[in-house]
């Protein structure tokens, strides 16, 4: 799947995001989202909120750095950000160096054999990497079934027992039982 930005219709691509067919789908959902507030913000202002991206890079990967992922630094002009299962990684080029590269690459997965993978070029707001990278890093629990989930990936996986909601403390007994007698 690719997100693209024109400033004109037949223009040419201001910056691109693309997703893989297996990238799970809350990262796509908190992507599009941040993506609906940048283009009711662009809207609703008369800037081009979705050409001039004010949000700082770290905005991307603090959310990493607080969930404990590794950082290394390269000479290159790249960053990568490593899960501490080893088995995800954020990539974010900061020095544009002239490449057509990716300026952030998000994937989970061994080294040889990703699951899923996400790039966005130069030029896409890093709030919608900031979203992707926060959606990564969150603890709330999703449901699966076990088909949705990859053999590879489901040794990986922290199962928890689908929890019914508690019934309120002010619950109105029931009703006392009928009084014996002829029934129809």
């Amino acid at each position: 799947m690719d997100i693209g930005a024109k400033r004109a219709p037949s223009g040419p691509e201001a910056w691109r995001i693309t997703f893989d067919a297996t990238t799970p789908v809350e990262l796509l959902n908190d992507v599009h989202t941040e993506l609906l507030d940048l283009y009711l913000e662009d809207r609703d202002s008369g800037k081009d909120v979705l050409f001039e991206d004010a949000t700082a890079p770290y905005e991307a990967y603090k959310a990493l750095l607080a969930r404990g992922w590794s950082h290394s630094v390269e000479i290159n002009g790249t960053q990568t950000f490593r899960s501490p299962d080893g088995l995800g990684a954020v990539q974010h080029r900061y020095a544009n160096m002239g490449t057509h590269k990716p300026t952030w690459t998000a994937w989970a997965g061994s080294p040889g054999d990703r699951l899923w993978s996400a790039s966005f070029s130069i030029g896409t707001h890093a709030s919608l990497a900031a979203a992707l990278t926060a959606s990564l890093v969150s603890t709330e629990p999703v449901q699966r079934t076990v088909k949705d989930v990859p053999l590879p990936s489901r040794q990986q996986l922290y199962l928890a027992t689908a929890t019914q909601p508690t019934a309120p403390s002010s619950a109105v007994p029931p009703p006392a039982a009928a009084a014996r007698g002829r029934t129809r």
